[in-house]
């Protein structure tokens, strides 16, 4: 749903309002042109109340639902439908202003509100065309048949046009507003994983100690004579290392878990051991990573970042899910910068697809979201990094990442 602030559309129709009672008046007032004055002034005065209760339920809502908002756009529409209808129906120069709604409604709403809008202004163009109180000039003001029908159609097409236009353009920019939400959101999700990984961690370390204190207290407790006597108390005692030896089990359980490594593995790490991690969580088709060190020298450590971690991620998953039964990692490093190369032995990308790779929405699966790469190159760019994907001669797909190594 995309919610409108009410307080643009009530600025608007201020503006509107001016602008209507601005040229009613100069028009009948000082042209000196015969218009139903009462009518033209009353229909503003309608639009001018509504527009104040507008502002008093603004203090209360400040979003208007798609619904409303249609509304609210409609009311627009059919209000000035009826002051052109007054001032000369479709001869008046202003009548072009019938797009206003219909361009708000295919920036904002869905497109079956976009449609029902543009049905209402064409008909609205079709009445004032055939109906409306003319203009009584001072001077002879005859057109041609032919020349009304055709501006009555350039008005059609320019209301259908521009709706279409000014939709595309919209939703394109909405996708990818979309997109850029579920980076931030799958940046978030990672950030809080490794903060639970990293107070996970912490726990273990910290009461794994008097969990210790606390065995040692209890198994000295159960040595001694008064308690061997005492059963009531034995079985007290008991209980309470049983429920101890349940915390040891449950920090046992965290320990093991891969998600909380190590505090000094959140400071830094290896390229390989990213990948080999990402790697491990994806693979659920028995797929063979290789790596390769393209360099004679020890890999040097990179600092633990999210971005690098959840962009890698998204690349090995999408690998893993593509590969036949091999997946290569060639990783290169100098004084500036790491590289890594990662190879699948699968179909490769599609030739159609292959120009769009990066975009939002751009998926091999019916049922994915094509946001994948889309993510993980905004995760590596942000931090100055650089992602470009190929099809490979012989088999399968190449994605070349590029990292910073100050990064």
């Amino acid at each position: 749903m995309n919610n409108i602030l009410l307080s643009n559309l009530i600025k608007i129709r201020w503006i509107a309002i001016i602008g209507q009672l601005s040229a009613i008046l100069l028009v009948f007032f000082y042209f000196n042109i015969s218009i139903p004055l009462i009518s033209c002034i009353l229909m503003v005065l309608i639009s001018l109340s509504i527009n104040i209760l507008s502002f008093f339920r603004n203090k209360k809502k400040k979003y208007l639902s798609d619904k409303y908002a249609f509304y609210f756009l409609s009311f627009d529409t059919i209000q000035l439908g009826i002051l052109l209808y007054l001032t000369g129906g479709i001869y008046n120069p202003f009548s072009l202003l019938l797009i206003a709604p219909l361009i708000i409604s295919a920036s904002y709403l869905p497109i079956s509100y976009s449609i029902a809008l543009l049905i209402l202004s064409i008909f609205g163009v079709c009445i004032i065309s055939n109906l409306y109180l003319p203009i009584r000039w001072e001077e002879t003001f005859i057109v041609p048949i032919y020349f009304t029908y055709g501006l009555t159609l350039s008005l059609i097409i320019s209301l259908i046009f521009i709706s279409i236009y000014v939709y595309l353009f919209a939703n394109s920019s909405r996708r990818i507003s979309e997109a850029l939400s579920q980076t931030r959101s799958a940046l978030a999700n990672q950030k809080k994983v490794s903060e639970i990984g990293s107070l996970s961690a912490a726990a273990v370390h910290e009461l794994s100690t008097p969990l210790n204190t606390i065995f040692l207290i209890l198994n000295d407790l159960l040595e001694e004579e008064s308690v061997k006597n005492n059963n009531d108390i034995k079985k007290e005692i008991d209980l309470l290392k049983s429920q101890a030896d349940r915390c040891r089990n449950i920090l046992l359980t965290l320990s093991k878990n891969p998600e909380n490594l190590k505090d000094n593995f959140f400071n830094k790490t290896t390229i390989s051991n990213l990948l080999k991690i990402n790697f491990d969580k994806f693979n659920d088709k028995k797929i063979i990573l290789k790596i390769n060190l393209r360099s004679k020298e020890n890999e040097p450590l990179i600092l633990f970042k999210d971005e690098i971690v959840y962009g890698i991620g998204n690349i090995i998953q999408n690998a893993v899910q593509h590969a036949n039964s091999k997946i290569y990692v060639d990783i290169f490093w100098n004084q500036s910068e790491f590289i890594i190369n990662i190879v699948d032995d699968g179909l490769g990308f599609k030739q159609e697809t292959i120009d769009q790779i990066g975009k939002p929405y751009i998926s091999k699966h019916k049922t994915g979201m094509g946001l994948g790469i889309f993510i993980a190159k905004n995760l590596i760019e942000n931090i100055g990094g650089s992602i470009f994907c190929k099809n490979l001669k012989d088999f399968g797909a190449s994605v070349e990442i590029k990292i910073k190594r100050d990064s």
